[in-house]
């Protein structure tokens, strides 16, 4: 399994890793935001990433200090002045999420106090890693197929695996 702490992985995979690895470095963001403990999650990583997914960043954020959490975003050149940040409830848990684009590829950004190898959304991807290894390369055209349709990618994981509640039963893999 590629270690996801860390995007080296991305140089040598599809055309949308070698994209998210290009930006991600030439703005320096993990190693700008290294205090929030980012990871790059969700689809691109493990490659079941469809034309239009956004590349997700899970940091770790006391949001006692989100202020401090957003100048280091607007420093990475991730967002601008007037990004629009949402604040919700994750499984009990604040949290904040950004969207902003960086040449022309969605960013989605996701930060919770939470070790970002406790995030749902890390965990998430490892379970469908390790399923997509398990299952092989038809398995995952089907996941990609559903995508393509409009299902978000734990569905799409729940409907092909029999899963009556995939968020929460994608955490036991």
């Amino acid at each position: 399994m590629p270690d996801f702490t860390r995007i080296d992985y991305l140089k040598d995979g599809n055309e949308r890793q070698k994209k998210a690895y290009e930006i991600l470095t030439k703005y320096h963001v993990l190693e700008k935001m290294k205090d929030y403990f980012p990871i790059l999650a969700g689809t691109v990583p493990i490659e079941i990433d469809i034309k239009g997914s956004d590349l997700d960043l899970i940091f770790q954020v006391d949001l006692e200090y989100k202020q401090d959490f957003l100048d280091d975003l607007l420093f990475c050149q991730l967002i601008s002045q007037d990004t629009e940040v949402e604040h919700s409830m994750v499984n009990g848990e604040e949290c904040i999420t950004l969207n902003c684009m960086l040449e022309g590829v969605p960013i989605e950004i996701f930060g919770q106090n939470k070790p970002t190898l406790q995030q749902n959304a890390y965990l998430h991807m490892v379970a469908e890693y390790k399923i997509l290894q398990e299952k092989g390369e038809k398995f995952k055209q089907k996941i990609i197929d559903l995508k393509k349709q409009g299902i978000k990618t734990e569905p799409a994981f729940g409907m092909l695996l029999g899963l009556e509640n995939p968020y929460e039963d994608l955490l036991k893999f």
